[in-house]
């Protein structure tokens, strides 16, 4: 009796050392993922901050062209750009921890109030965008895998290559001629009801319906012929609830990886589609930034990008541990 109670506190260790271990895993690597991102978004920065230097002074569109040297060389002094390049880099880097980008050279305000006025404008986009993706994607998805190698299974997986190989801006020029111009049935440009929003988030998403459609098709495909499937299937289950209930949750870990890549392609492609609709966001923001050489402007929406994709990337890779066991288990 002695034994074995002397035994039975080795057994709870050894019951809980996995669980611990699994944590101090998950921790490291969140902190690994966390360096690397602050490297990349440091790389970023400095990458923007010298080539945006290399599209020209800003101060000869600011002035007008009959300006003398000296109004340019007041003006570039006020701007702070006839200090050395070393010691602007150096005032921009202090700034990042405290999100201080600078003054606008276009606009004289702080670039952090332009961009907290901007950034709803392109979240609501994108937010949008993401859940029209969600909407069409995964039932058509889901659609083709059942339907594999028929005629409407060729029908989806053909309207979705169309999808994917056209591109965005072309179909918000399309999408505005029909329902805009011909139909009259929705406004072409605008912003602060929900007409306006439905032509540009069906034009960002396009591009990500194809994306997730084929990606999900492909992985429930190969899901549906493994062996807990047949055994689901000898069970009775009918062929919809096998695939909701066990054939979604396997096929789900690179659909998720590939949704989150697209959370950050939405943000970004919202450039060029805030441009055919006058949307105002910080896509259109970054176009006005690039034509009037606002440095700190550019500077700001580049890294406000590069930051969406950084920290998307790292939601997704922790969320593997929760989707998938055997990633748990090998970290």
């Amino acid at each position: 009796m002695s034994e074995l109670i002397l035994d039975e506190p080795p057994a709870r260790t050894q019951a809980a050392s996995p669980r611990g271990g699994h944590r101090a895993r998950l921790l490291r690597t969140i902190l690994k993922r966390l360096l690397t991102a602050l490297f990349v978004l440091l790389c970023t920065a400095t990458v923007a901050f010298f080539l945006v230097r290399l599209s020209g002074d800003p101060v000869k569109i600011l002035l007008p062209p009959d300006a003398t040297a000296q109004q340019e060389s007041a003006l570039r002094a006020s701007l702070g750009l006839d200090r050395p390049l070393l010691t602007q880099y150096a005032d921009y880097l202090w700034g990042l921890p405290r999100l201080d980008f600078g003054d606008s050279l276009v606009y004289g305000q702080p670039v952090r109030e332009i961009l907290a006025d901007r950034l709803p404008a392109t979240l609501e986009l994108a937010g949008a965008a993401l859940a029209v993706t969600l909407v069409i994607a995964i039932p058509a998805g889901v659609f083709a895998a059942m339907r594999r190698g028929r005629g409407s299974d060729k029908t989806v997986m053909t309207g979705v290559l169309l999808g994917q190989s056209t591109p965005p801006f072309w179909v918000g020029i399309l999408l505005i001629l029909v329902f805009a111009v011909w139909l009259h049935a929705l406004p072409a440009s605008g912003y602060g009801h929900l007409a306006n929003l439905v032509l540009p988030a069906v034009t960002l998403a396009v591009y990500s319906v194809a994306v997730v459609a084929r990606l999900l098709r492909s992985s429930l495909i190969d899901v549906l012929t493994s062996d807990h499937i047949r055994s689901a299937r000898a069970k009775g289950f009918g062929p919809l609830k096998v695939v909701l209930t066990h054939g979604l949750r396997n096929a789900s870990l690179p659909v998720v990886t590939v949704v989150g890549l697209e959370v950050g392609s939405l943000l970004g492609g919202a450039i060029l589609t805030e441009r055919v609709f006058s949307w105002p966001g910080v896509g259109q923001l970054t176009i006005e930034a690039i034509s009037n050489r606002d440095f700190p402007l550019v500077q700001a929406t580049v890294l406000f990008f590069a930051t969406t994709f950084v920290v998307v990337n790292l939601l997704v890779d922790i969320s593997y541990s929760f989707l998938d066991p055997r990633v748990r288990t090998s970290r």
